[in-house]
């Protein structure tokens, strides 16, 4: 009951697209979604699945749960992403900074012989 008070005062805070398309679009086939719809209207006969119609109202949470977890594992891997591509252009200006180093040091005139 506390996540679901919870989940109503965010309502108020999401964005106009949230509100519009809160989720990505359903990988399954029309069939399969309408198999589904079907299922969730049947009563249910068995114990376990009389219990899980108590937390129906939790299917939204999960959904925006996931959805922030797949987030957050993209944005973690587009971090790794970009702190592999500093290190790369550090260490090409390190070899860039050497070689400018060391053409200095090289004399420009031959030495006298």
């Amino acid at each position: 009951q506390r996540i679901l008070r919870l989940a109503e005062m965010c309502r108020r805070l999401e964005t106009e697209e949230e509100k519009v398309l809160p989720f990505y679009p359903s990988s399954l086939a029309e069939w399969e979604q309408q198999n589904a719809r079907r299922v969730l209207e049947e009563t249910p006969s068995e114990p376990l699945a009389e219990a899980m119609q108590d937390y129906v109202g939790l299917e939204r949470f999960w959904q925006r749960f996931n959805k922030a977890k797949l987030e957050e594992r993209a944005l973690e891997q587009a971090r790794a992403a970009l702190a592999n591509r500093n290190q790369d252009l550090r260490r090409l200006l390190q070899q860039y900074l050497a070689g400018a180093a060391v053409s200095q040091k090289v004399p420009r005139d031959p030495p006298p012989v």
